[in-house]
């Protein structure tokens, strides 16, 4: 089993000091039951139909001004599960991408929480979560063609050896390490604010943990808490 230790700069504690997460590595193995993903797509519609969770709206809030703290503009940069159910609430679903990325954005969905899964083997180092000084490279797309662009300065982002994987904290993922359910190893990140109680935290945890397993029952899978916050 491979190894994923995240960190967490120390002034990420200024910008959010109740921030705590889950990273989850997973050994990826031949898909027996494609069709989790749907079928975890479709509760998660349902769950934000009948309004759940209870914490949701104060849960996505709290992202917001944390976005505010370090010079995003939530409005237009949202963070992953905000823009997530705001879709579904606007047309009734997101599309569906494959059946991995579909499942943990079933989780994101239902649970108002950002879910980030990127394909480790295109990593160099370890994920890091820091501050950007804006030198910093980030692989994206515009207009069709491969681009690469500077994280600000002052912007949390996360990343690796290489460059920013991820801008704006959990806005939007690089192409270099975007996730696809033929990726051998998986790092998945679920990230919470206190608004979330931290029992929330483990059961999106453990459906997509659940939901895996039943994806690929030959997964290896290994869980890690992480963060600033009272567990």
């Amino acid at each position: 089993m491979f190894n994923v230790l995240p960190s967490i700069g120390p002034d990420i504690a200024r910008v959010a000091p109740g921030f705590r997460a889950l990273s989850l590595a997973v050994e990826g193995s031949r898909i027996v039951n494609p069709g989790v993903g749907a079928q975890a797509l479709a509760r998660a519609y349902d769950s934000v139909g009948a309004g759940g969770p209870a914490w949701a709206e104060a849960h996505l809030a709290s992202w917001a001004e944390v976005f505010r703290q370090f010079g995003a503009k939530p409005r237009r940069t949202a963070c992953s599960a905000d823009a997530l159910r705001k879709r579904v609430l606007k047309t009734g679903s997101v599309a569906s991408i494959d059946p991995v990325v579909d499942l943990y954005n079933a989780v994101s969905i239902q649970w108002a929480i950002p879910v980030g899964g990127e394909d480790f083997t295109a990593y160099r180092g370890m994920p890091r979560l820091v501050i950007a000084d804006g030198t910093e490279l980030f692989d994206t797309v515009k207009d069709g063609t491969p681009v690469h662009e500077a994280a600000e300065c002052g912007e949390v982002v996360w990343r690796d050896d290489i460059g920013v994987t991820c801008r704006r904290w959990n806005w939007r993922q690089g192409v270099r390490t975007r996730l696809t359910a033929d990726a051998k190893q998986m790092w998945f990140v679920l990230e919470s604010l206190p608004e979330m109680p931290v029992t929330a935290l483990h059961e999106a945890g453990d459906a997509l943990v659940n939901g895996l397993r039943l994806l690929m029952p030959g997964a290896a899978i290994a869980t890690r808490l992480i963060g600033f916050g009272i567990w």
